[in-house]
């Protein structure tokens, strides 16, 4: 359960925080354009030498996030010869994994990758991470982020880690495979967007590209019906005050509901045997129709084979009920700094570095949309794609929505709700067993 020493609430990501990212977005491009010692003791030539190993998930050297994260770091080294930085890239399953194993044995990398609220407290409350709070204080690194931002991964008035972005979720499409099968139009109603599916696969196009082999990624979407079924935002919070059940009928039925949409043949074969980047590529490579994830793939898919002929739209009411205006939000991955690094202080200057630099480039790379951090600049002017300057638009109209499950819920929860809804992928379920499954585990678990 999130802790309430939290600043804020783990349901309701503010609209106005997340406008900020998307139109005012100013990172003080102008002010970061030369950083490259900013907030740094250690950069000398004589001084000893330091290996800063630093965990990621940004393993595509295809992605603008890829390009990102070595152009920083290599221009780091090369300003400071005596720093090492170690990369460990992997994919976000295989980086949850792996620093769970880590920090059973406490040896957590010096910079390592964590989700906000419910799924950081374990590793916080266990002293595993270093605060931050003098770090950000450096060079106005704080005011960088967008309000209220940092209140996600705060704990007791201690900023534990640093997030890459501030996104929501939406459903890209591919125009020329819409029209091959003869929609004119994105779905208004989940009705409709089940006969689009149905379309596309008779015209042997796949519908929805997923890697749900990394089961995030069918929970994030599964939330989103969820989100409709329920009227808006709220049910988990309602479990944990006691209001409400997974057994009531707004959790039955979106799981219904998300069945029939699988069902309907929606997703690529063999969806739980392909990861996340793989099933993302399968949408970037023109071999999908449709992408249902966070705004952070809008810069990959401008760069990918496909951009240009990509739009995007809000995901649809179910059933009559929910806000197309209502996302599921997703303040971003974040880099927490372990509290046993032998390198604590030029962990933390490096850091520092990464964080006030990475804006910037994020914005070169055209890269900056659902950044976490201010970013100013015309988009426009800058070369930014039709498709990313729609995405901004929509930023302008979120009134709210959920975060993801596992943000919300104990992590022993969680994970049966993530196998749960990655076993739906497999063979068709009764709602009311995983609805029971799922109350089960949280009576177990509070």
């Amino acid at each position: 359960m999130a802790s309430k020493t939290m600043k804020t609430s783990a349901i309701a990501l503010s609209a106005a925080a997340l406008l900020l990212g998307a139109t005012a977005c100013g990172t003080k491009e102008n002010n970061t354009a030369d950083n490259t010692n900013a907030g740094t003791n250690a950069g000398n030539k004589g001084d000893k030498e330091v290996t800063i190993t630093f965990q990621n998930i940004y393993p595509d050297p295809e992605t603008p996030s890829y390009k990102m994260l070595h152009a920083l770091v290599d221009q780091y080294q090369k300003d400071h010869p005596n720093i090492k930085i170690e990369l460990d890239s992997l994919n976000t399953d295989q980086q949850k994994l792996k620093l769970k194993t880590q920090a059973a044995s406490k040896e957590v990398p010096d910079i390592t990758i964590v989700n906000p609220s419910a799924q950081m407290k374990p590793f916080v409350d266990a002293g595993l991470f270093a605060p931050l709070n003098d770090m950000i204080d450096q060079n106005g690194l704080k005011d960088t982020f967008q309000k209220g931002l940092l209140d996600y991964y705060s704990f007791d008035g201690n900023v534990y880690a640093l997030p890459d972005g501030n996104n929501i979720e939406v459903v890209y499409y591919n125009k020329d495979l819409f029209a091959q099968a003869g929609i004119t139009a994105p779905p208004a109603t989940y009705e409709e967007f089940i006969e689009d599916v149905k379309a596309l696969r008779a015209k042997n196009i796949t519908p929805i590209a997923i890697g749900e082999k990394d089961s995030w990624t069918g929970s994030f979407l599964f939330m989103n019906v969820l989100l409709r079924t329920n009227g808006g935002p709220g049910f988990l919070q309602d479990v944990l005050d006691g209001k409400k059940k997974f057994t009531d009928p707004e959790f039955t039925d979106a799981v219904s509901k998300f069945q029939d949409l699988i069902q309907a043949k929606a997703f690529n074969e063999g969806a739980t045997s392909v990861d996340y980047n793989t099933g993302g590529n399968l949408f970037k490579t023109g071999k999908a129709a449709m992408m249902i994830m966070g705004t952070w793939e809008t810069g990959a898919i401008d760069a990918s084979s496909v951009g240009g002929k990509v739009g995007v739209f809000k995901f649809p009411t179910v059933g009559g009920k929910g806000d197309p205006d209502q996302f599921m939000l997703a303040p971003g991955s974040a880099f927490a700094i372990s509290a046993n690094s032998e390198h604590l202080q030029e962990t933390k200057d490096f850091l520092n570095y990464f964080m006030l630099n990475m804006p910037k480039k994020q914005f070169e790379l055209k890269n900056a949309v659902g950044s976490g951090q201010i970013i100013e600049g015309d988009f426009k002017a800058a070369g930014y794609s039709d498709l990313a300057i729609d995405v901004l638009e929509l930023f302008k109209g979120v009134k709210g929505g959920d975060l993801a499950f596992d943000n919300t819920m104990k992590p022993a929860i969680a994970q049966v709700h993530l196998s749960s809804i990655q076993n739906m992928f497999v063979q068709k379920v009764d709602p009311a067993n995983v609805a029971q499954e799922h109350q089960a585990a949280f009576d177990s678990n509070k």
